[in-house]
């Protein structure tokens, strides 16, 4: 697939790359709908798409803690205030184990999608990419059950993704695990202004504050994010 040429954040051809006027984002932790989707949510939202933000747990299993406080309750709060940040128009903060979410029937979890995306609305989902970006098995799993929620509903999902020369870079630096995309492999690449992003991260103060990838990973990205479409819309016309 050919990318489509850049286009500005809070033009109004930014709801024409995504076709979608409203979308969930589906997140397994606290800050994913920022530090990953962030940049993109706020395009979206600034050109007048509907999102609302569904995270499978608290986070309270992360080895970050830069704010004072049971991580459990420090997260749910950065969340809602993240999203407030973000424009997002509903949040849904689920209790699953972090760290354990690919231990959880599948089943369950894609219920849990449907009956959002039932509540909420949404023509259609945003979600990390099948790796889940870093790696992550909680990141993958939520992207899994939401990949299957939309094949159950018929609806389109779009994933965010990074460039294979920033994931290579983060990993020879830090030791990481992100996984890439060429960029025939890639849909759309948007460009975004990162200003709202920034002030939602700084939100999610437990674990920005130490979290030096993170800010290498923006650096590296300019303002371009890539995306790819795990399930295209349907033509119609």
């Amino acid at each position: 697939m050919t990318p489509r040429r850049p286009r500005a954040a809070g033009d109004d051809a930014t709801l024409d790359v995504v076709g979608l006027p409203s979308v969930v984002a589906v997140c397994a932790h606290p800050d994913d709908e920022s530090f990953g989707l962030g940049a993109v949510i706020g395009s979206l939202t600034a050109a007048g798409t509907s999102t609302s933000v569904l995270s499978f747990t608290h986070g309270e299993a992360s080895t970050l803690h830069g704010a004072p406080g049971d991580l459990r309750a420090v997260r749910a709060a950065e969340l809602a205030a993240a999203a407030h940040a973000l424009t997002v128009s509903d949040v849904r903060l689920l209790d699953h184990a972090d760290g354990s979410l690919d231990c959880i029937d599948l089943d369950m979890l894609v219920d849990d999608v449907v009956h959002y995306v039932h509540a909420v609305g949404a023509h259609g989902l945003l979600v990390f990419d099948l790796d889940g970006i870093t790696g992550h098995r909680d990141h993958q799993r939520a992207t899994e059950a939401a990949l299957r929620a939309g094949e159950s509903l018929d609806l389109p999902v779009i994933a965010w993704s990074i460039p294979a020369s920033v994931a290579d870079s983060l990993n020879a630096a830090f030791g990481t695990c992100f996984v890439g995309r060429r960029e025939d492999e890639v849909d759309i690449v948007l460009r975004v202004d990162r200003s709202i992003q920034h002030r939602a991260i700084a939100l999610h103060a437990s674990q920005a504050t130490d979290n030096p990838v993170l800010w290498r990973r923006l650096e590296l990205m300019g303002d371009n994010e890539w995306l790819r479409w795990l399930r295209a819309p349907s033509v119609t016309g």
